[in-house]
């Protein structure tokens, strides 16, 4: 364990955290009429705490366990032998999981803002569950985890580069984004300018 990593990695974590509750729901508040606020703030708080919980249950497991190319499998299912001892590279597992958990709360967080107002609140949610153990975690673990575009994978050792997540959170979230508005089609009121 390294204690400059663990150190960072917790830092990043909570800021992780903050562009989700409460940046992204601040932003897209914004963007939306009065009425609607509180609603996208739910949302929002509503999301980080059952992508949260599904990562602890499955979403781990999925993108980071170490069965094959495409998927993790169930190894860490519930966080199944994961202690206070083991590790992951240089860091505490535990962190690890942590970290990586809040780019699972935050990538379906980004997708409301290409349905914001128009579709209602249990939809948003089953939706982001399903995508994010169906799409966000296989995705997690082909770049980021032992998948086939890792390193190792089949590019070798010059796997897929994903410094900030580009592909893993940014391109996953911005072609569901892209496939639901198409889907949702164009606003009926397009004269509802945002309250701030």
């Amino acid at each position: 364990m390294n204690g400059a990593d663990t150190a960072w990695v917790s830092m990043a974590t909570a800021l992780v955290l903050l562009m989700t509750l409460p940046g992204l729901a601040l932003f897209y508040g914004g963007l939306v009429r009065a009425r609607n606020v509180l609603s996208l703030f739910m949302q929002c708080f509503a999301l980080a705490a059952a992508m949260s919980l599904l990562w602890l249950l499955a979403g781990y497991s999925i993108a980071f366990g170490e069965v094959g190319g495409v998927w993790g499998g169930l190894s860490r299912l519930g966080m199944i032998g994961v202690t206070a001892e083991s590790l992951r590279g240089t860091l505490p597992e535990i962190l690890f999981f942590a970290f990586q958990m809040t780019f699972a709360v935050i990538t379906p967080a980004l997708i409301l803002g290409a349905f914001v107002e128009r579709v209602n609140f249990w939809w948003v949610f089953t939706f982001s569950a399903v995508w994010m153990l169906l799409v966000y975690a296989p995705v997690a673990h082909w770049i980021w985890g032992a998948g086939f575009l890792s390193d190792g994978g089949i590019f070798g050792e010059k796997g897929t580069r994903d410094f900030a997540g580009g592909i893993v959170v940014h391109e996953t979230a911005a072609l569901a984004a892209l496939l639901l508005a198409v889907m949702i089609g164009p606003r009926r009121n397009r004269h509802t300018p945002p309250h701030n």
